[in-house]
């Protein structure tokens, strides 16, 4: 494990250029951007050819469900979407409910900000993922401002879970085409990543630090793809496996690492073809590479004749590229069987994960009320925009939460100015009106991969066209009510962002991180120990798979705050590597796996009782 101790706390300062600067398009972009065109047209074309266009946001609430889960496989996806689609119809139940209760616009507010902070702690924990809690909780604020009946709103609700079940089937469709294609992505990423960073640092370019942060990114993204599904590994996740765990060789030696290699990995892993592999390290024997002529007809192994070389028992001579091509089969041996122990943890309680985020939810719940009240008190109409423009800043720190104000407040801005161009042709008549949103909704999808604001330049108009589909508006209103209420959002969301702090989420990683080490010290002493029982054993393993995932689940809840330590992110991907390494042994004494150098193959299989 890296020795490196962790940087004092400090104040960071806020971009504000860096925070517009656009990156490099997502390499799936057009994924999400044709998921929510083919979710949403068929049920606004259905209402409109039925005249009831006015209906088009219920059943928009449920189509817009396609945007998530599009880097999870498709038996994690099929779970996500379909709890993505509860959390919204419940969210909109609760809405709808209290818009027939009352018309009180502070009660309004008020409920519409603890459905914000219910829905930011509830993403955060579960780690949906982008658009995370920004889409469900647009869709239950707008509702709250709808004039509804309680008659009315089984009907509403029924409208939007038809929908969520169109959109379901939508995020569902390429998995017969494609069955393994998120944990492809992933993989080629994390491939193309530790590449990266052997070309910087075999060159000494500048820019090496980002390289390998970006890289051991890559690699933990990957490895939180291949653990999604719990369920017993196919070779096709197994053969994934293995490559990502040649990324992790590759930066633990970026002098030794081909990145050509790598690079070639990540094409074919791309594809549709079949996955390269690089060896099985269960039944590979070439690992020891025999050369015929070291051989003597009496099995006795000659001396060592060359440099580089050695002798082994069997008298074959080993050069050292033999050598460190063995100890990555052992290295990728025993992190796949590290990675098995892991995946049969289950998952903490979500009760457990919630507590973590308690500040996270309490600035969430402040900073929205203090929003949608400033709003009302200015004369706005829709303060729920505010609301929501307060609720989509907050992110895992507070210099993050500072960039995507200032990129909510451009991208609103330059918004506007693109409706008011559109809506003289939005206004021409219902199919021009749904047209315009599905632009929208394509061009903020292929858009906010390069960065977010380019992506709220097209949000803002799509947001604004919703209004009108019940009836036109005044365009000069909505502008102005849009740019006000986005200034209010963005600067009293910001100040809640600074006043409730989670200064706490740096010390919970060095916490897991120190647990990690314990359970590993442990685990290792006691497969080490020929006297320890068998139940002991047992408990050490499992005490270290639960540690490990841990570990993960807390350094992806906290990235860490504006005046706080830095993530230590290597350390937490050195940890994880070297307690795979450790769980391995402690199979290994179970007599599950064959010892080091052995070419039998292992029997360790997913949950397997010892």
């Amino acid at each position: 494990m890296s020795s490196a101790t962790p940087t004092s706390a400090r104040v960071r300062r806020l971009p504000v250029v860096g925070a517009l600067r656009l990156g490099r398009p997502s390499d799936v972009w057009f994924k999400p951007a044709l998921s929510v065109v083919a979710a949403v047209a068929p049920p606004s074309l259905l209402l409109m050819t039925l005249g009831r266009l006015d209906l088009a946001p219920y059943t928009m609430a449920g189509s817009l469900c396609a945007l998530y889960a599009h880097n999870r496989p498709y038996a994690a996806r099929a779970k996500v979407l379909a709890w993505v689609i509860l959390g919204m119809l419940g969210g909109l139940a609760v809405a709808l409910v209290s818009a027939s209760l009352t018309r009180n616009a502070v009660v309004l507010v008020t409920v519409g900000a603890l459905l914000a902070a219910v829905q930011k702690a509830v993403c955060d924990a579960t780690r949906v993922g982008p658009p995370a809690h920004v889409i469900l909780t647009f869709v239950s604020s707008a509702a709250l401002f709808v004039p509804q009946t309680l008659g009315q709103a089984p009907g509403h609700l029924a409208l939007a879970a038809a929908a969520g079940v169109w959109a379901w089937l939508v995020g569902m469709a390429p998995a017969p085409l494609r069955p393994h294609g998120p944990e492809r992505r992933a993989t080629a990423q994390a491939l193309n990543a530790a590449a990266a960073y052997a070309e910087t640092a075999r060159g000494g370019e500048e820019g090496g630090a980002g390289a390998r942060s970006a890289a051991y990114a890559a690699v933990h993204a990957a490895w939180q793809t291949l653990l999604a599904v719990r369920n017993r590994p196919s070779t096709t996740r197994r053969t994934l496996e293995r490559l990502v765990i040649r990324a992790e060789v590759a930066l633990a030696a970026p002098a030794d690492a081909d990145p050509a290699r790598l690079r070639s990995w990540a094409r074919a892993v791309r594809g549709t073809g079949r996955i390269p592999r690089t060896g099985d390290p269960r039944r590979e024997e070439d690992g020891l590479r025999r050369e015929e002529d070291g051989l003597r007809p009496d099995g006795v192994g000659s001396r060592p004749d060359g440099a580089g070389q050695c002798r082994t028992d069997g008298g074959a001579r080993l050069d050292d590229d033999s050598l460190r091509r063995d100890g990555d089969l052992l290295h990728e041996r025993d992190e796949l069987v590290g990675v098995a122990a892991e995946r049969a943890v289950a998952p903490r309680p979500l009760r457990s994960r919630l507590g973590p985020l308690a500040p996270v939810a309490v600035r969430s719940a402040l900073g929205c009320a203090l929003a949608g009240y400033v709003s009302l008190a200015l004369g706005a109409e829709r303060p729920y925009w505010a609301l929501v423009t307060a609720a989509s800043l907050y992110q895992a720190n507070i210099t993050l939460t500072w960039s995507r104000a200032v990129q909510r407040v451009v991208g609103n801005l330059v918004g506007v100015l693109l409706f008011a161009a559109v809506a003289p042709v939005a206004q021409l008549g219902p199919l021009a009106l749904v047209l315009c949103i599905l632009a929208c909704n394509f061009g903020a999808e292929a858009l906010i991969g390069r960065n977010y604001w380019l992506g709220s330049v097209c949000v803002t108009p799509l947001a604004l066209l919703v209004t009108e589909l019940p009836g036109y508006q005044p365009t000069g209103e909505l502008v102005t009510g849009r740019v006000v209420d986005t200034l209010v959002g963005a600067l009293v969301g910001f100040v809640a962002a600074v006043a409730v702090t989670n200064r706490r989420a740096g010390r919970r990683v060095e916490r897991a991180l120190t647990t990690v080490d314990r359970a590993r010290e442990h685990a290792a002493r006691v497969a080490a120990d020929p006297s320890s029982s068998p139940a002991a054993l047992v408990a050490a393993r499992r005490g270290l798979a639960a540690a490990v995932v841990d570990l993960r689940a807390t350094a992806d809840a906290a990235a860490g705050e504006w005046w706080q330590r830095a993530l230590p992110l290597e350390r937490v991907v050195l940890a994880e590597q070297a307690a795979h390494r450790t769980l391995a042994a402690t199979v290994r004494r179970r007599g599950l796996l064959p010892d080091p150098g052995t070419t039998s193959t292992y029997t360790y299989t997913e949950g397997a009782s010892p």
